[in-house]
């Protein structure tokens, strides 16, 4: 096991930010407060008297602000929870959308951790594939364009499907794929590119899509973990009613992972990753090659954080808040295959039934290791992840993927027009 000496045998007083503490928030600010030797105090737009049930009792600390994304606002915040609880020493935060602001907050205040050009790097994904490419990482040609002259010249370049972006997004959010000039004119009249507001253009990686999830410290990579989406999930978004699944499959050593064991170390080290859980989108082409689509120096999302957990028999969660607050990390073993099935329902307005649930409970619900099931009268989800999930795990590789294949076929969301 790793671990950062000088936080051993006393107390270390960190700062969490989180915006608003929705549930997944919330979960990695509790393993946070709950460390052993930890003193931890939480920036965020929520009020003290409305902080999660079971969550307060574990802080130390509470600094509400209006913009927990302004770096002047953080840094403000964890002066005065300095006065209250003795200097901060760490300042961290688990949203992609936060990595920039907390690294110019703690170079205002002079705290160890990723610094703004690295947060940089990983945050503004033009950026990022300009850095990739300089250090000769395969990933998908791309423009930061300015105009509509830009990106009708990269189009022509480049050729079609294109994959439309903004520059700092997260995850799949605001992403286009545009398959003829059409597409790319209706794309530019809704979200038009301008000087001050530019947009991102790729190429559209065809491949099969993986993720490969890691654990930097001091620059090498000490633990990863591979999984795989089918289908990826820009279909996912252009076909709302599609359920879809995410594998983590048991034994990641194979030729067929081959590329990313190099490409996602060799990514993060030119992107100057150094003590990072990171999370990396990657594609497999059809001839074996890899091109990786893009970076986040964030946990997961999708479930994918639980999912590690599972396959490593960790609290992945936990382990994240001991790797930022701690500097500390201990790499388990890959004992099972895991993943997720995605209840989609197809349209828009309120769950009204979900049908399937009790003869999948009867064939495969002693693989079930988590679920969130979509509840008759909830609104549809604005997200891909869609209104609820299943989770399973199981040693076999080949069970969990039979399961969550029996899930999605099985297993159908039935949705009513809100009237």
């Amino acid at each position: 096991m790793l671990a950062a000496g000088r936080y051993r045998q006393r107390m270390v007083v960190a700062a969490f930010v989180a915006p608003f503490l929705l549930e997944a928030t919330a979960r990695f600010v509790r393993c946070a407060a709950q460390l052993p030797g930890v003193r931890l105090g939480v920036v965020t737009s929520t009020p003290a008297d409305q902080l999660p049930v079971g969550l307060r009792e574990h802080l130390a600390g509470h600094w509400r602000v209006d913009d927990a994304l302004d770096p002047r606002q953080i840094a403000e915040a964890v002066t005065g929870l300095g006065r209250q609880l003795g200097p901060v020493e760490r300042l961290v935060g688990a949203l992609e959308q936060l990595q920039v602001p907390l690294a110019q907050a703690r170079e205002m205040l002079g705290i160890e951790g990723t610094d703004v050009h690295t947060a940089q790097n990983v945050r503004d994904k033009s950026r990022m594939k300009s850095v990739l490419q300089a250090a000769g990482v395969p990933c998908a040609r791309h423009r930061l364009v300015h105009s509509a002259a830009e990106a009708v010249a990269f189009a022509t370049a480049v050729g079609y499907p294109l994959v439309a972006k903004p520059p700092a997004g997260a995850g799949a959010q605001a992403t286009y794929r545009l398959d003829e000039p059409a597409a790319l004119q209706e794309w530019l009249a809704a979200i038009p590119p301008r000087p001050e507001a530019p947009g991102l253009l790729e190429e559209f990686l065809v491949g099969e899509e993986h993720s490969f999830d890691s654990v930097t410290i001091g620059g090498q990579t000490l633990w990863a973990s591979i999984a795989d989406y089918h289908p990826p999930p820009l279909e996912v978004l252009r076909n709302p009613w599609m359920q879809w699944v995410v594998v983590l499959p048991r034994d990641i050593s194979g030729p067929e992972y081959a590329g990313i064991r190099e490409a996602g170390p060799a990514a993060l080290r030119a992107l100057g990753v150094r003590d990072a859980l990171t999370h990396m989108e990657w594609f497999r082409r059809a001839d074996g090659t890899v091109a990786i689509s893009e970076v986040a120096a964030r946990p997961p999302g999708a479930q994918l954080t639980s999912m590690h957990g599972y396959a490593h028999d960790m609290d992945l969660y936990q382990a994240w808040a001991e790797l930022v607050v701690l500097g500390r990390f201990q790499p388990k073993e890959r004992r099972y295959a895991a993943g997720t099935a995605y209840l989609r329902g197809m349209g828009k307005g309120r769950v009204r039934a979900v049908h399937g649930v009790e003869r999948m409970q009867r064939e495969i619900g002693h693989l079930v290791v988590e679920a969130r099931l979509p509840q008759p009268g909830h609104p549809s989800s604005t997200s891909y992840e869609g209104e609820g999930y299943v989770m399973v795990r199981d040693p076999q590789t080949e069970v969990v993927r039979d399961a969550l294949k029996r899930i999605v076929s099985g297993i159908r969301v039935e949705l009513v027009e809100a009237q």
